[in-house]
């Protein structure tokens, strides 16, 4: 495994520690959480952050950029009503996301 491939790993391992969809949704969709709860806030900010820092992580390159693409999750975690699209973080990681990728192709 090269640098750019060992990189990429570790970032999808960062992003994947905290992610609110893996554990947290189905709790939702259980009944056992509501969409407002204080912990599913807690650690959906965690994730956002954790995410950002992640898409701006030295050395990626494009392709592994577009890998860690967050809008898929972003989209599905609006769609449940976790996050709204004019939220502070979602917008700073979506720029985030934006700018790194604009780096790696330049």
């Amino acid at each position: 495994m090269n640098d750019a491939e060992f990189t990429l790993q570790r970032t999808i391992a960062t992003i994947s520690q905290s992610d609110p969809l893996i554990k947290l949704l189905e709790q939702i969709r259980l009944g056992r959480m509501t969409r407002t709860d204080a912990g599913l806030r807690a650690v959906t900010e965690s994730w956002l952050a954790a995410y950002q820092k992640a898409v701006e992580t030295p050395g990626l390159t494009r392709q592994a950029l577009l890998r860690l693409d967050p809008s898929p999750r972003v989209t599905e975690l609006v769609h449940e009503g976790i996050l709204t699209h004019d939220h502070i973080a979602v917008n700073a990681l979506l720029a985030a996301f934006k700018q790194a990728v604009e780096r790696a192709t330049a």
